[in-house]
């Protein structure tokens, strides 16, 4: 496999459909616009839409392409997520990539760790689960954006989704653990039950982004916020350079199922998307078997067997 990739060796994708979450902004609209360029109509799952209308608009202008359609979705709130599940399937006949990008970083507070939870991860699980009918009509893959983060993440398999007392950050990383242990487990569960759905994951390094710029510093003080903003919107890589890890392991038929894709440069926070290694701890099958039959029960859902 060739280490080094750029957007321009992806196919064309004319016809295909793509769904994206946390699309308004960011790295989820980069994603938006670099898949929507080639070819593919974008449903743009947010949660402020007139933000992301905002974002339809800058999608026009960046060049021709399919119209994007706008989907609301709350990730936070599992009867918002069946109602975004049921329009995106009466929007289309089939879905071909899913690309669970949104989330929320540093929330504080007493529930601050369980909101971070419920939208970074049980959402997008409820929304997969609920699309998985349209992604096995066209052989569908699905993109799970973890973050390099997910190395600080504590979980137990007697407790795989309580991130009760962890620090803001500490929860991130928590949630992000949380992303990979699924998707490397419901990888194992595809294949065994011989599904056409495919999974794979990626994290952007350190990359320009509203996320960067407020996460870290929620609940700190004026200084630390001014800071962080600073850091959030200068440093760190462009966000379309940070959404070519997704957009490899969204695009690139090289990268197997199951596969993990991030930057090359210095503890992955920058540079060209390749395959990457995850934690020892994001690699424990028994952890990620618990998570994932815990996340079910959670939201509700069922997984074929």
């Amino acid at each position: 496999m060739a280490d080094r990739w750029s957007i321009d060796e992806a196919p064309r994708i004319d016809g295909r459909t793509a769904v994206v979450t946390g699309a308004s902004s960011g790295l989820g609209l980069e994603t938006a616009r670099a898949l929507r360029a080639k070819g593919a109509t974008v449903l743009m799952a947010c949660r402020n839409l007139s933000k992301a209308a905002t974002g339809v608009e800058d999608l026009r202008a960046s060049g021709p392409g399919p119209e994007p359609v706008l989907i609301e979705l709350e990730l936070e709130d599992l009867g918002s997520v069946a109602e975004a599940a049921a329009a995106i399937n009466a929007a289309a006949d089939g879905i071909d990539l899913l690309i669970n990008n949104a989330g929320v970083m540093g929330l504080s507070g007493p529930d601050g760790g369980a909101r971070q939870m419920a939208t970074n991860h049980l959402g997008h699980v409820a929304l997969t689960a609920d699309l998985l009918g349209s992604l096995e009509s066209t052989g569908g893959r699905i993109v799970v954006v973890a973050s390099n983060m997910h190395r600080q993440g504590r979980l137990t398999v007697e407790a795989p989704l309580d991130v009760a007392g962890q620090s803001p950050s500490g929860a991130y990383g928590s949630t992000k653990l949380a992303n990979l242990l699924f998707c490397f487990e419901a990888d194992r569960r595809l294949r065994a039950a011989g599904s056409s759905v495919s999974i794979r994951a990626a994290h952007p390094g350190w990359s320009r982004s509203e996320l960067a710029a407020k996460g870290p510093v929620e609940g700190r003080g004026a200084t630390s916020k001014r800071l962080g903003a600073f850091a959030g919107r200068h440093l760190g890589q462009k966000t379309a350079r940070g959404a070519l890890p997704t957009l490899r392991a969204a695009l690139d038929p090289s990268i197997p199922a199951g596969g993990y894709v991030g930057p090359d440069g210095i503890m992955e926070l920058w540079g060209d998307p390749v395959p990457v290694s995850a934690s020892k701890l994001a690699c424990d099958q028994a952890l990620a078997s618990a998570l994932f039959d815990a996340s079910l029960l959670e939201v509700g859902a069922t997984w074929p067997r």
